[in-house]
Order: structure tokens, then C-alpha cells, then sequence
């Protein structure tokens, strides 16, 4: 297994695209149904720098949803976060991403973290749709591609500190994307539109999403692209006549 993980990362492309192929990878050595590479920092996910399928990065944007998961445990505490079964009547942990995770048919998920030096940037989240722990040999090959992971986030870093007069080949963009921007712009046009603060804008965001069964990016791109515009809280304004 790391022979075959070594040879797959030292393929052609860096940054997203090997973050991509390492967790199309994941998948099928594995076993499992989908993997992810989540990026957090500061006790908070900001984006999703590589997955196996778009199922498997909304699976991982739910984490930024909720504000709860696996992979901010997982990243907290530096050490790896199993959830055998998400439907176990003991399993008490992340109630909104877990429902969430269930309705998209996943039972299990397990996050390992993503360590560059001595400091936990992010996990490797992996998907499976029956329950069940990991064996062995497929959690120390989990382990090893998290390793793996930091090499095209190494990548991505090292891409935006290049000499701005040479092309930097998309490394400010995949930035940008981790950053969440359309989030951050659809909470300042909330902001405006809705007369609240910056925490209440992101709440009212990320509520919408919730409850229509959404991705807080996808209800971002809505409101940025004016596809969607939240309602005025009535109470509220009635509050202040």
C-alpha cells in the first residue's frame, strides 16, 4: 500500500489535482466510498482541498455547516477521530453533520489528522457506507495518505510566496477557494440586505442551509449570484419602531 500510494502521488500534477488523485486513491485501496481533504485552522474548517467526487466534498462541507464534524475534532486534538457507525444509539457526537452524513447514505466516517511539523492543519475525512471499523491495515494506509496529504498542500503554499511577476499557476485561486470567498461575500451582502451583525449574517446563512438540506457554500453561491435572497426578521424590525 505505500508503495502503490508513493507511486500515485509522484504522478504528474500538484496541488488540488494530487490532493484529487490521492483521495480517488484513498478509495480505492481503502475500502471505502469516499475520502476528503479538509483544511482547518483556528477551530475552524476553511475549505475542502481535495475529494474523491463532489458527493464526497459536500460530505465535507457539512463540517463547515454545522460547525461540528469529525475533522475539527480530529484537527483539534491532533489525533485520529472514528465514528464506526453514525446511526449507533451510543453515537452522540455532531448531531447536525451525523444527520446529515446519514441522509446522504454514509454510516461510517474517520478522520485523520494532517500534520506539517508539529502543527495539525487539516484531516483526511474517509466515507463509507456501511458501518464498521477500519481494519488495521487499512487505518495505518489511511495514515500514511494523510502524510501524503501535505505534500501538495506544501505545494499550494509554496506557489502563492513565488515572485509575483511569475505565473503562479492557479495557487491564489485554490486559496481563495479554501478561504470560502463567496461565503464571506454572501454574508456582507446579508449584512446590508438584513441589518444585522457579522456572527447573526453567517447564523442566518448557515440556518438557510440547514434547513433546506444545502451546503453553506451552496446557499452562499445562491444569495452571490441573487438567486436567493433571506428574509427580513419581522420581529426584529418591529422591535425597533
Amino acid at each position: 500500500m505505500r508503495t502503490e500510494l508513493g507511486t500515485i502521488m509522484s504522478g504528474t500534477g500538484t496541488g488540488r489535482e494530487a490532493a484529487d488523485r490521492l483521495c480517488v486513491a484513498c478509495v480505492d485501496l481503502l475500502e471505502v466510498d469516499g475520502a476528503a481533504i479538509s483544511m482547518v485552522y483556528d477551530g475552524y474548517s476553511h475549505g475542502t482541498f481535495g475529494a474523491s467526487s463532489a458527493a464526497s466534498r459536500r460530505l465535507d462541507e457539512f463540517q463547515f455547516t454545522f460547525g461540528e464534524g469529525p475533522c475539527l475534532d480530529a484537527a483539534a486534538a491532533g489525533e485520529a477521530v472514528m465514528a464506526p457507525d453514525l446511526n449507533a444509539p451510543g453515537e452522540q457526537r455532531w448531531p447536525g453533520f451525523a444527520g446529515a452524513a446519514l441522509d446522504e447514505g454514509i454510516r461510517a466516517v474517520f478522520a485523520l489528522p494532517i500534520m506539517i511539523t508539529s502543527a495539525c492543519v487539516g484531516a483526511l475525512d474517509l466515507f463509507r457506507a456501511r458501518p464498521g471499523p477500519l481494519t488495521a491495515d487499512h487505518l495505518a494506509g489511511g495514515m500514511l495518505a494523510a502524510e501524503l496529504a501535505t505534500m501538495p498542500l506544501l505545494d499550494l503554499i509554496a506557489s502563492t510566496h513565488d515572485d509575483e511577476e511569475h505565473e503562479l499557476d492557479g495557487g491564489h485561486d485554490d486559496l481563495a477557494d479554501l478561504d470560502r470567498i463567496e461565503v464571506y461575500q454572501a454574508t456582507g451582502m446579508l449584512i446590508a440586505q438584513l441589518d444585522v451583525n457579522p456572527a447573526e449574517a453567517l447564523v442566518r446563512l448557515r440556518a438557510h442551509a440547514i434547513a433546506t438540506g444545502q451546503t453553506a457554500s451552496e446557499v452562499a453561491w445562491a444569495i452571490v449570484e441573487r438567486r436567493l435572497e433571506l428574509e427580513r426578521d419581522e420581529h426584529r424590525d418591529a422591535g425597533r419602531r
